[in-house]
């Protein structure tokens, strides 16, 4: 008989970092291949310290979409990471598939935290310093 993906509840305290990571951009899974049955989406929070930004890296195959769910944001793309994006709490985006870019926050004093989903899973594939 198979035997179907169950129903599964993470509590906050109970997320993951057995995760894609990039310095500076801390992933934190909610639903993820390693803590559910998930198969093709991955769901968690990413914290970025006040005043840092992440290396440059993009998630390969997957399409990932972010919430601003505390703080101010902003993403570095294009050429050399010169066009940079703003944004504010309660602002969404889509990062399309293989597409690099840093994302930092734009506060020096509070904490940015994001909700992330991506599909199929937390593909990253870190790029390196943009200042190297």
């Amino acid at each position: 008989m198979l035997e179907l993906p169950r129903l599964r509840v993470v509590r906050g305290v109970d997320m993951t970092e057995v995760t894609g990571q990039t310095e500076y951009a801390l992933r934190r899974a909610g639903v993820s291949q390693v803590n559910t049955d998930a198969t093709r989406i991955w769901l968690g929070k990413v914290h970025t310290p006040p005043g840092y930004a992440s290396e440059a890296h993009h998630h390969g195959e997957a399409e990932t979409a972010g919430y601003v769910l505390k703080g101010r944001a902003f993403i570095l793309i294009g050429e050399d990471y010169r066009e940079r994006v703003d944004l504010e709490e309660g602002d969404f985006v889509f990062v399309p598939p293989h597409t690099p870019h840093i994302e930092g926050n734009a506060s020096d004093t509070e904490e940015l935290i994001w909700m992330t989903a991506r599909t199929p899973d937390n593909i990253v594939v870190n790029l390196g310093r943009a200042d190297q």
